[in-house]
């Protein structure tokens, strides 16, 4: 039996015995935020849109039955990211119905922008999802312009006001139909001084009419390599002032940590390299654990170097491991290019045998289908020796110097191989 009151971000009295744990399957995202940055991963970060590692949903059933051995005390499995859970629906929706067969009793909960929700409201209701969180900073067009680059509907681009527009409309009727369905929703909404703090209350007027349960106005966090990197943060005053008046229209959550994509444990638990280390070695799974393909394929031109786009690339190297060292075991054609699909299937069928392609970068099409068949694609520019051991122990992160102000100088973990649609320079 779900016992709805055991959320720890929907119910303050459960968030010091009950924990959650975020399923990082969704890679790509259908807005740009100009205060996201999704591109690196930083231990000492606590914030929306990174993960240290991305799982297909066979690898994200497999983490959550390793972390529920090692902890007792989980009540709600999420999906939040790094990207949007509905840019990736396949990989959502197949994830928490894995998760819905293996934990009849298991709180389930979405964390989305809304603008793809919709056409997955009724599956949603019955997998017994019980909490979705949207992410609404504005609605008037006017403002929601300075807070979206851009949005992405099917293969249409929305920008200025126009992509507001068609976000917020998206929303307010993800709301309703969420509601018709008997399922919790909170709102997150953003204070972005200078841009939105004077509209944090009428957001919580529009939201209360149209159902929305609670509120959950957040701090801005300026995010290095986001448009409001340098932007001012609000102040305590400006933030409780915000709620304040959002009050009364509407219940506020305020104990947010603004979790990761790849949170596990009690709220304002740290991430921490063991709970890293035990989602990159999901990661370094098969992409259906049990498969046994010996092979991993990467990208190059010499065969030295990870150095080729996997679209771009005319040829594959197959290494197999043995004990601590990899042999080449063949030298195999890229499909010709064009055909569209049809291309990526042929190399999937050129690649059957293989587990993984390493690659210098790739586009979400040929990932799709490639994760579809089994084969997970992964970014790992350099040395094939060094990125095939970064695979085989399951850490797909290099040493950099991050936020040498903010942390001290400390060499700190930064991940390689998510993809991004800004120009992130790294963590925020």
């Amino acid at each position: 039996m779900i016992d709805i009151a055991h959320h720890p971000c929907f119910n303050d009295k459960s968030r010091h015995t009950c924990a959650r744990v975020h399923l990082p399957v969704a890679r790509a995202c259908n807005i740009q935020c100009n205060f996201c940055n999704r591109r690196y991963d930083c231990l000492n970060e606590s914030r929306p849109g990174v993960s240290s590692a991305i799982l297909s949903p066979r690898q994200a059933l497999a983490y959550l039955q390793k972390v529920f051995a090692g902890r007792n005390d989980i009540s709600v499995a999420g999906i939040a990211g790094p990207g949007d859970p509905f840019a990736n629906p396949d990989e959502t929706m197949e994830t928490l119905r894995l998760v819905r067969k293996c934990y009849p009793d298991l709180l389930l909960c979405v964390a989305t922008n809304g603008l793809n929700l919709l056409p997955y409201i009724e599956e949603l209701s019955s997998l017994r999802v019980s909490h979705v969180s949207i992410t609404i900073n504005a609605v008037d067009p006017a403002i929601g312009e300075n807070i979206y680059a851009w949005a992405r509907d099917g293969i249409t681009i929305y920008r200025g006001k126009e992509a507001a527009e068609v976000l917020l409309r998206r929303q307010m009727e993800a709301i309703a139909e969420l509601k018709k369905h008997g399922i919790i929703v909170k709102v997150n909404s953003i204070i972005i001084p200078g841009v939105n703090t004077g509209h944090i209350s009428e957001i919580a007027k529009e939201i209360a009419a149209a159902g929305a349960d609670i509120m959950n106005p957040i701090p801005l966090y300026p995010v290095r390599g986001s448009v409001f990197e340098n932007h001012s943060r609000p102040s305590e005053h400006m933030v409780g002032m915000c709620r304040e008046k959002a009050s009364e229209c509407i219940s506020i959550m305020t104990h947010c940590t603004r979790c990761r994509a790849d949170a596990v444990g009690l709220l304002g638990e740290k991430f921490d390299s063991q709970d890293s280390s035990l989602l990159q070695s999901c990661a370094s799974m098969p992409v259906i654990p049990g498969d046994d393909r010996p092979y991993i394929a990467c990208a190059s031109r010499e065969g030295v170097l990870i150095n080729m786009h996997l679209g771009q690339a005319e040829k594959f190297y197959v290494f197999a491991a043995e004990g601590k060292k990899y042999t080449l075991k063949a030298v195999r054609k890229a499909p010709e290019p064009g055909c569209g699909e049809k291309r990526w299937q042929a190399l999937a069928e050129v690649l059957k045998d293989c587990r993984a392609v390493l690659v210098e970068a790739a586009g979400q099409a040929p990932r799709e289908i490639l994760n579809s068949r089994g084969i997970k694609v992964v970014a790992l520019p350099g040395l094939i020796t060094l990125a095939l051991d970064a695979f085989f122990i399951g850490n797909y992160s290099d040493t950099q110097e991050c936020c040498e102000k903010e942390h001290k100088g400390a060499k700190v973990k930064r991940h390689a191989g998510c993809e991004c649609t800004g120009a992130g320079q790294g963590c925020g």
